[in-house]
């Protein structure tokens, strides 16, 4: 008989310790959330039997599943996510698979360290779907969206001490214009700060909808307006800066390629500009023939590259997959296979 899919929450190593934090018991009903371009990442991941996998991102868990029935009827997945109510649906999905699943809460740049706790030396493949999933987006408590009122939280791991809220009305404006120009690509951020200075001296903002009017009062109407709502970078600017998604990202990217087998693989799913230039930039410097600084006179990385990019452009969703699922629109596909 096979027990349900394993988990270390209780004896991470102590970075990642958990003691000492009270975490609630959230409700956690089935995922509502559907994976993006899900075929063309196991194309590129080409699951095997006997394979060990990492899904950093498991959400829902349907790459995880779907990783799992691909490399049948013996290949081990780790699945990860800094979101407990994600984890415990991952858990209650993948649990007839057994002791072919770990299950962990963590950001995803701790993956290093969970696979030597595991005891993985190195894996097959590696997939991160970098989205929010629409269990979250859908759920007005998390504060994630403008399109419900709900408390401007913004979290996804809801342990963590920084709402979006706090930020909003705590820094000071030049540092909240720098915060949504830089990571929300918003060219008004000067104008949506400065409001949001007028409107925080009357009283503080607690709710998604609340700061969604204030910014659509300021940004001035525009065919780009028309296509999204005036309030959509400065949300994104706020979710970013409250996980540090950014700097999660650079740091697993550092890592992740030594994390790989010889011919393993590397897929990531990207919705923005700033995520896909990241992974972009990291990829193409693993592919380079010569990684040394221009000013180093002769080469000292062997002069050879560390991995072959599978896709020379990103792969989109098709017209099909966007007709099912328009919060595809904005997906990028990109994967790489690290050479010997």
């Amino acid at each position: 008989m096979t027990s349900g899919p394993r988990t270390i929450s209780s004896v991470l190593p102590r970075r990642l310790s958990l003691k000492g934090r009270a975490v609630k018991d959230y409700s956690t009903p089935a995922s509502r959330h559907r994976p993006v371009l899900m075929k063309e990442a196991l194309d590129f991941l080409r699951c095997r039997s006997g394979g060990r996998y990492v899904d950093v991102t498991v959400g829902g868990g349907g790459y995880a599943e779907a990783i799992l029935q691909a490399s049948a009827p013996d290949g081990l997945l780790l699945g990860v996510d800094w979101d407990q109510e994600a984890v415990d649906r991952a858990r209650r999905r993948l649990s007839v698979y057994g002791n072919r699943v770990i299950l962990e809460r963590a950001p995803f740049d701790a993956v290093p360290d969970l696979l030597a706790w595991h005891g993985w030396r190195a894996v097959d493949g590696i997939v991160a779907d970098l989205g929010v999933s629409s269990d979250q987006l859908d759920d007005p408590e998390r504060g994630l969206s403008f399109l419900e009122e709900g408390p401007l939280d913004m979290r996804l791991d809801r342990t963590q001490p920084v709402t979006a809220a706090h930020l909003v009305n705590t820094l000071p404006e030049e540092e909240l214009a720098s915060l949504i120009r830089r990571l929300g690509e918003e060219r008004f951020a000067p104008r949506i700060a400065a409001a949001i200075g007028v409107r925080r001296r009357q009283r503080p903002f607690e709710t998604t909808t609340d700061l969604a009017r204030v910014v659509s009062a300021v940004v001035p109407q525009s065919a780009d307006t028309r296509r999204i709502h005036p309030a959509t970078r400065t949300f994104l600017a706020l979710r970013l800066a409250v996980n540090r998604e950014l700097e999660v990202l650079e740091r697993f990217l550092d890592r992740a390629l030594a994390l790989l087998e010889p011919g393993g693989r590397f897929v990531v799913v990207t919705f923005h500009s700033l995520e896909d230039r990241l992974v972009k930039n990291a990829f193409q410097q693993w592919a380079k023939s010569c990684r040394c600084p221009a000013h180093v006179p002769i080469c000292r990385c062997e002069g050879r590259p560390l991995a072959r990019s599978l896709t020379r452009k990103p792969v989109r969703p098709g017209d099909e997959e966007l007709a099912e699922n328009p919060r595809a629109r904005s997906a990028k596909l990109r994967a790489v296979e690290k050479l010997s």
